[in-house]
């Protein structure tokens, strides 16, 4: 074809109760008028076959379709329910819950455009309009735009430059139509057609303009003001006007100038934020919560690929040319136990806080592009699906877009869109999420905080026979042949390899601390210097270390101990990609072929040719920030512009490959730094603790929150054993390092320690500095294999002294000590030997 083919139903003709009145106001507010409407619905639909057949079989029954709308807007003496719209937009609303949500046509119908006029407007007007169209969605419906129209408004003015013109007033007409983005459905907010035709009555009555120039502009003017009072967003319309003089031109109808206008046309009369924004006709921006989840294939492949695309709407060839969506904060990643249908796999849950332009349901539209794309197939409700998304909050917004008479129950939410999501109260894996982003967010409706519904939830629930548990999934790499970019845009999304698993209460023993092996390539290591600097003697030590147990390999090419010698990026790659290549490449051994790897780097050059060879992971000393910025953030402007260097290179290096990364607490050089004075208020036995809760929580919040941050669920946190820190802060850390990650509040209102290096703000304070626990929920890694502190001890004791490799025993007792605090995993020299105490602690810590 040449072009599209539409049926259309035109000027059907419906007697329908609205809300809004007549040519004059209800008599009673709130008390709905019968009142003739016009309906005009357009659909694209290819009528070829039935051309070529002359067989209405192949098309539409436009008969049965105008017997349908009728049906559903009309009052039916006999029908229990009597419908009844608060505006026209509504009755569009219910056209389109009807035709795109609803069999049969549903099947069959993609898209409508709709025209409804109300005949008998408001005084002074020849008629309302509202067009509109709209899209099905998987199982829903989103609006694509609407229009406003003011037809033929009379008023009468001074208007001209003839004198005579000066003397009389004389009729003027005024057409006015409106682009707007910002109305919702559902949001209960519609255009006040009374208000704004009564504003243009009678203040153009009272103008006495030269030209009609001015008058159409001022009707610009006026109209803006009138929109700005209906506004539920800060999206700017488009006024258009046209102001004509009916008795101007002896041979002509009318004289008549055209004009379109925005806020930023009156910059003096707006002088607000919108309008700034509004220079470029970009929408501004406004805050939502999405919850996703996956049960079907790689879930969490299906997952990241969906944040991706979450973050390139213009891939969708939305509406919105300036389309914007930035992914703000993640949750930690959650897999449960389905609910409602419980035969089917396990699902992995999650959300995310987005900065968007978007309306919500252009926002719905957005994301039910998302679910196509990465392969939702229709399903029972509550079924399983390679990923579905949620708006579960935007904004303050309440929006319910279901019909009056299904908005007393939380049933009938397919095809609709309602806010705050009405079963969010009952579901553990969407208050989880929610309560590591923003637990301290009331709802809108119900009014308590997300912390009190979670712990409601809990306590009204029985306890599931599968409770829910963190999980961190482990990308694998390198790519395959056949993998590649879904955009130009969008980097490769990894397959996953393997997850791990941990409760989401602390002290549960419900999993098992893992073992991290140490794999040094490098010919001076404290510790093991030169014993593995060779791929042969390299890959014997990574195949001892999958035979005896290891969960994952930590190779590093540069050591970390005091005065250690430099090490060029170049050498540094060199000593470590060729080992992770030889292990991925392993062709006898299955195990060690797939064995997780970690690479121990604080550089991004380093840690991408490492997770190009098969790195899974990356574990930093540093947490991202290099090895000279001490305190961070930094008053040093050179250090300051290193550290910002490290972190967004690394964020970006993360956000690309999807690999989870150890970020640990340090102070720069190791052996440095090991004042915790600032944090005495915590108490001389908590000062450590404290000290690293607010230190890497600075540096956790900086490299997880804002535009560009990783994904929660993708850190594990390093208490930084052994730097910077005094045998009896070593030792507090290890006692006490589970409440590292409390979720409790820290700071104190006398601390001193600088916030304004921050890329992101921080969380709402009590106190001045206090706020809640940054660390909080993240699973934590514990190494103190062969430390010095440990040789202290032991020197101390019986005046040993000891080389690090007779410190095995030392570090035996830390590592029981780190599964009894419930550490995910601990980083171990002598691998055989901790496996055996790693399995017996986890006994008996983890087996009851």
């Amino acid at each position: 074809m040449s072009g599209t083919d539409y049926i259309r139903v035109k000027d059907l003709l419906v007697n329908a109760y609205l809300s809004s009145g007549a040519r004059w106001p209800p008599k009673e507010p709130g008390k709905p008028t019968l009142q003739p409407i016009f309906i005009t619905i357009s659909i694209p639909y290819d009528i070829k076959k039935a051309a070529d057949n002359d067989d209405l079989e192949n098309s539409i029954s436009y008969s049965a379709l105008a017997s349908t709308v009728r049906a559903a807007l009309s009052p039916d003496p006999s029908a229990e329910f009597t419908p009844v719209f608060d505006s026209l937009e509504s009755v569009g609303c219910c056209i389109y819950d009807l035709l795109l949500s609803e069999s049969p046509y549903r099947s069959i119908l993609h898209q409508i455009q709709l025209k409804i006029s109300q005949t008998k407007p408001p005084l002074h007007c020849h008629a309302v309009v509202v067009e509109s169209s709209a899209t099905q969605s998987t199982d829903s419906w989103y609006l694509d735009r609407i229009r406003y129209l003011c037809e033929n408004i009379e008023c009468h003015a001074i208007i001209g430059v003839n004198p005579a013109e000066r003397l009389e007033r004389q009729l003027v007409r005024l057409n006015v139509s409106i682009d707007h983005p910002g109305y919702c459905p559902g949001s209960g907010k519609s255009l006040d057609f009374r208000s704004l035709i009564r504003r243009l009555y009678e203040n153009v009555g009272k103008t006495e303009f030269l030209t009609l120039e001015a008058l159409a502009s001022y009707t610009a003017l006026e109209s803006l003001k009138e929109l700005r009072l209906f506004l539920q967003s800060d999206l700017a319309p488009s006024i258009n006007v046209k102001a004509a003089k009916p008795y101007a031109l002896v041979f002509a109808s009318a004289s008549e100038i055209e004009v379109c206008r925005t806020f930023s046309d009156y910059p003096s009369e707006f002088k607000t934020d919108r309008v700034k924004h509004q220079s470029l006709d970009v929408p501004s921006l406004s805050t939502a919560v999405i919850a996703f989840g996956s049960n079907l294939g790689d879930r969490f492949f299906n997952i990241e690929l969906a944040l991706r695309l979450l973050e390139v709407p213009k891939y969708y060839s939305l509406q919105n040319a300036h389309a914007v969506v930035d992914i703000l904060d993640t949750s930690f990643l959650y897999e449960s136990a389905p609910m409602y249908v419980t035969d089917q796999p396990a699902f992995i849950n999650g959300a995310c806080i987005i900065q968007t332009n978007l309306l919500p349901l252009e926002l719905l539209g957005l994301l039910k592009k998302i679910e196509a794309t990465v392969g939702r197939v229709p399903s029972i409700r509550n079924g399983p699906r390679a990923v579905d998304l949620d708006i579960i909050l935007y904004s303050d917004l309440v929006i319910d877009t279901r019909p009056l008479h299904q908005r007393q129950t939380d049933e009938y939410l397919e095809g609709s869109l309602v806010i705050p999501h009405p079963r969010m109260c009952e579901r553990e894996f969407v208050l989880r999420p929610l309560k590591d982003m923003i637990p301290d967010n009331i709802h809108p409706i119900i009014g308590k905080s997300i912390a009190t519904l979670l712990d409601e939830a809990l306590s009204t629930f029985p306890v599931p026979e599968f409770p829910m548990q963190k999980v961190i999934p482990f990308p694998r790499y390198p790519l395959s042949s056949d993998s590649k970019a879904l955009l130009t845009n969008v980097p490769p999304v990894p397959s996953n390899l393997t997850y791990w698993a941990f409760p989401c209460s602390p002290g549960s023993p419900s999993f098992q601390t893992r073992l991290m092996a140490i794999l040094n390539s490098t010919p001076d290591s404290f510790s093991d210097g030169s014993v593995h600097n060779t791929l042969s003697t390299a890959l014997d030590c990574a195949r001892h270390a999958t035979q005896s147990g290891a969960d994952i390999i930590d190779i590093g090419g540069y050591s970390t101990r005091p005065g250690a010698a430099f090490v060029s990026v170049a050498d540094e790659i060199a000593r470590v990609s060729p080992v992770i290549s030889a292990i991925r490449k392993s062709e006898t051994d299955e195990m060690l072929r797939d064995v997780l790897i970690s690479v121990d780097t604080f550089r991004w050059q380093v840690a991408r040719s490492a997770i190009s060879s098969g790195a899974n992971c990356i574990n930093d000393v540093y947490s991202f920030t290099g090895p000279s910025c001490y305190p961070y953030p930094s008053d040093d402007a050179m250090e300051q512009t290193i550290a910002r260097q490290y972190i967004t290179e690394l964020k970006k290096l993360t956000r690309e490959f999807a690999v989870p990364v150890v970020l640990m607490h340090s102070r720069a050089e190791a052996g440095a730094n090991k004042n915790y004075g600032d944090y005495s208020y915590a108490g001389s036995k908590n000062s450590v603790v404290e000290g690293v809760r607010v230190e890497l929580g600075i540096k956790v919040d900086d490299i997880v929150k804002g535009k560009g941050g990783i994904r929660r669920w993708l850190v594990i946190i390093d208490p930084g054993v052994g730097f910077s820190k005094t045998v009896d802060g070593n030792l507090q850390v290890l006692r006490d390092s589970s409440s590292i990650t409390d979720d409790i509040y820290i700071g104190s209102s006398s601390s001193s320690y600088s916030l304004q290096f921050l890329s992101v703000p921080l969380p709402s304070k009590i106190e001045s500095d206090r706020r809640r626990n940054p660390l909080a929920g993240f699973p934590f890694l514990i190494g103190a294999s062969r430390k010095s502190f440990l040789g202290t001890i032991l020197e101390g004791g019986n005046g040993r002294t000891t080389q690090p490799k007779e410190r095995g025993w030392a570090t035996a007792a830390t590592v029981a000590c780190a599964v009894q605090q419930g550490a995910c995993a601990v980083r171990v020299h002598d691998i055989s030997e901790m496996a055996d105490v790693l399995r017996v602690a986890n006994l008996l810590w983890r087996s009851h």
